[in-house]
């Protein structure tokens, strides 16, 4: 096809689809509209795109391609067949041809090819909603798209490229509960076919995953599924002018629950294989309120959190968030629980980005009343001693989270009520043993209170001093205090008023140099 500069090539692909739709005669200039998108110039794709998703789309909705299985194309051409079937069949393969190319293209450098080419691909799937190119097993019977829209999803998940401007494209069609629904089949048949076929899966593939994955949020809503993209050609949307009877007899899609079952296999497919880190920790941050809450059977998540609460620093910290709700709400018995969540307990808990969340969690953990005396009286020796070395701002949250424990449990008061407890270089207590029962805890003090007492900072220090008088019973809300910076800290002491000014000279100065007797003018003078 000649064509001369992008505009020139926009008036030939115009000229040939008027001509392929005016004309069967004319079908062979399907290959000429084809093969400009296959060419090097982003322009030319671009317009090359609009063509094919004009000619098809309109090819689609006259039903000049074959319906039904697609039989090979020699096989048909070199037959007796009428010249319409061999036409409608013919044009079916150039139409297979298009959209393999525009899957192909949603790899393309260019994002506004890889937008265009997506677009393109997402109306042939409502068309062919409209119109099926297959053949109904009953009457009335809906049929969904499924060949075309899982090689849209593959091509959104693939392991080549980073995908995740063009998945937030994508984002805004998962709003319609058929496009959702069949999001998560296909992403989950992606998933199996792309990390059980390949010895290691990229890390590019995970993200690209875990950036659809997420994406999808069922509705909170449990009346039914009522925005469709997809719809029947002569029939009514429900909610539409179709009346009551119309709308019971539009149910495409299976009820409510079956969304929730399919939402949990295309996370189970995705969170059996070994994610990396980073990947593991975009999903724990999610997990309780994206994840679990829309669950079938929510307890299906304890392997995974119980392997991730076992690897430790921030994955067990982050896994602390969805391990309490099975915790709470579906009765899950972790042993050694309360062991492990000990062993959280560092001196980089207070320097995580997490911080705020794991002190949060912990201070629920810890809120029974039922607890033993030796378990609390262990994670309150074990903070006392992490906040020797702990910042300001840390300090200002971990000091009433101390005396929150003590008004607690009575019982443990005794470490601030020991006047004839042993020396320092002679403190029972055990900082390295894992065990929490095995601490030793309840035969020391908490001395690094009283060290504390003479923090730097006068806010550390009224703190600490706290534990001079006795402990109010309402406890003290550490709400505020979780997420304290350095800088908030900073900005409060600047906003202070500070006492009236304090005079440092009780003769006023006169002049530049001083008066006449001072040291500075009677060896300077100006001039």
């Amino acid at each position: 096809m000649e064509r001369d500069g992008s505009g020139g090539a926009r008036r030939a692909l115009g000229r040939l689809l008027e001509a392929v739709l005016a004309s069967r005669g004319e079908a062979n200039a399907v290959f000429d509209i084809l093969a400009v998108l296959q060419s090097e110039d982003q322009e030319e794709i671009q317009d090359a795109v609009r063509t094919c998703s004009r000619l098809f789309g309109a090819l689609l909705e006259r039903e000049e391609l074959f319906v039904g299985h697609l039989p090979p194309e020699d096989t048909v051409m070199a037959g007796s067949q009428g010249a319409t079937r061999k036409y409608k069949v013919w044009m079916r393969h150039r139409y297979q041809s298009c959209c393999n190319r525009l899957v192909e293209l949603l790899a393309h450098p260019s994002f506004q090819v890889k937008e265009l080419a997506l677009g393109a691909l997402l109306r042939f799937v409502q068309l062919e909603g409209t119109h099926p190119l297959e053949k109904p097993k009953w009457e009335g019977n809906y049929l969904f798209p499924h060949q075309l829209f899982k090689s849209v999803v593959g091509g959104l998940l693939s392991p080549e490229g980073d995908r995740s401007l063009l998945l937030s494209q994508f984002r805004e069609y998962l709003e319609h509960d058929d496009i959702r629904y069949h999001t998560m089949r296909a992403a989950a048949d992606t998933v199996h076919r792309v990390a059980d076929g390949r010895p290691e899966v990229p890390v590019t593939f995970w993200n690209n995953a875990f950036t659809l994955l997420s994406a999808v949020s069922l509705p909170r809503r449990e009346s039914g599924v009522s925005s469709f993209y997809v719809k029947r050609a002569g029939e009514e949307r429900p909610g539409g002018a179709g009346g009551g009877a119309a709308r019971a007899a539009w149910t495409p899609l299976p009820s409510p629950q079956e969304h929730r079952r399919a939402f949990q296999l295309m996370w189970l497919s995705f969170l059996k294989h070994k994610l990396p880190l980073s990947v593991c920790k975009k999903v724990l941050v999610i997990m309780h309120e994206s994840i679990l809450p829309h669950l079938a059977q929510p307890s299906i998540m304890i392997d995974f959190l119980t392997r991730a609460y076992d690897i430790g620093g921030a994955i067990s910290l982050l896994a602390l968030n969805g391990l309490f709700i099975l915790i709470h709400k579906h009765n899950l018995e972790y042993p050694d629980f309360y062991r492990k969540l000990y062993g959280l307990l560092d001196p980089s808990v207070f320097h995580v980005k997490y911080r705020a969340r794991f002190f949060h969690l912990a201070d629920l953990f810890l809120s029974s009343s039922l607890l033993p005396a030796y378990l609390v009286a262990a994670f309150t020796k074990r903070l006392a001693r992490l906040a020797l070395t702990a910042p300001p701002e840390a300090l200002l949250m971990v000091l009433p989270f101390i005396c929150n424990l003590l008004r607690r449990h009575p019982a443990c008061r005794v470490l601030v009520h020991r006047p004839q407890g042993p020396e320092l270089d002679a403190d029972p207590y055990d900082p390295g043993e894992e065990d929490p029962a095995k601490s030793r805890a309840l035969e020391s003090s908490l001395w690094e209170l009283q060290a504390l007492q003479r923090h730097y900072h006068p806010e550390v220090s009224k703190a600490a001093s706290v534990i001079n008088q006795v402990l109010s019973v309402p406890e003290v809300s550490i709400a505020p205090l979780l997420e304290l910076t350095a800088f908030e800290i900073f900005e409060q002491d600047l906003s202070k008023k500070g006492p009236e000014a304090v005079p440092l000279e009780f003769i006023p100065a006169q002049g530049l140099l001083g008066r006449r007797d001072d040291l500075c003018a009677q060896h300077f003078t100006l001039s």
